[in-house]
């Protein structure tokens, strides 16, 4: 007789302790992202707004590298590329081993993501058409970004005590659904696409593929890799974070024999730390 399917069912010993251990490791940087934002809430519709403006708007970065940014898009390309690339090993650790690796349950996380992006922009297009504000549709993207940063933040800080299938199936829906905003993000909200360093951010990302599996260890020749990857895929026009998400998928999540802990693992002990605090 087959077997009923299950969404929520008890998860397998090694996947209840990775997820137990990534929310767990999340809560201090969850407090202290909602805790930012509170005081940026503040700042920014106090009477000191202006400073915070000001502030956004400080430019850094070698202007021979075409990186003189503004803090809010080092922060919103550069910091936030950190935060994608755990979110993609994250991913592929549920695409692989974890909760995405049965179909049958993976389809029902997915397509709850997709129901989340596609409603917020019908009502956003909706509202607007409605209200005879028919320039505005071209906003349609905006509600339809689920901001990961913050979901995942509440889920670490107030979900302790939520069943731990149904943690992984939220960690999973909205690392979907934030993906996939991205993506929208980069096909549709992207302004002077650059055909050659895409090209070769690609080049950079096959190199990537080709030392994993060559087994090649080491973060310094890692770090530089991803850094150039990074900033072509900037100079290209397409949302810099898309290349911290694209290499967490392509890091090797299963452990060679005797091999203590897998890439993705490794590093994803590793960068989470930045990615929570920083």
């Amino acid at each position: 007789m087959s077997q009923p399917n299950v969404v929520f069912d008890r998860l397998p010993l090694a996947e209840r302790s990775y997820v137990l251990t990534a929310l767990r490791n999340e809560t201090v940087g969850g407090g202290l992202l909602l805790g930012a934002a509170v005081i940026a809430l503040v700042w920014a519709n106090s009477p000191w707004r202006d400073a915070y403006t000001s502030l956004t708007e400080i430019v850094v970065g070698p202007a021979v590298l075409h990186l003189d940014l503004t803090l809010a898009t080092w922060a919103a390309d550069g910091l936030l590329a950190v935060f994608f690339f755990v979110a993609g090993l994250e991913l592929k650790h549920e695409l692989v081993v974890g909760s995405l690796s049965d179909r049958r349950k993976a389809i029902v996380p997915v397509v709850a993501a997709l129901g989340g992006m596609a409603m917020p922009a019908l009502l956003f297009t909706l509202t607007v058409t409605v209200m005879g504000d028919t320039a505005a549709r071209v906003g349609w993207g905006i509600p339809m970004a689920t901001d990961i940063a913050f979901a995942l933040a509440v889920l670490a800080v107030l979900g302790r005590n939520l069943p731990v299938a149904l943690r992984a199936f939220l960690l999973t829906l909205a690392v979907v659904d934030d993906l996939g905003a991205i993506l929208v993000i980069a096909v549709f909200y992207s302004y002077g696409f650059a055909l050659v360093p895409f090209l070769l951010s690609i080049v950079g990302m096959g190199l990537w593929i080709l030392l994993q599996r060559l087994r090649v260890e080491g973060w310094w020749v890692y770090l530089p890799l991803a850094l150039v990857i990074w900033g072509l895929m900037h100079a290209s026009g397409i949302h810099a974070t898309v290349a911290g998400v694209a290499l967490g998928l392509l890091t090797r999540v299963r452990k060679d024999p005797g091999e203590h802990e897998a890439p993705a693992d490794r590093w994803e002990h590793s960068v989470r730390p930045v990615s929570a605090g920083v």
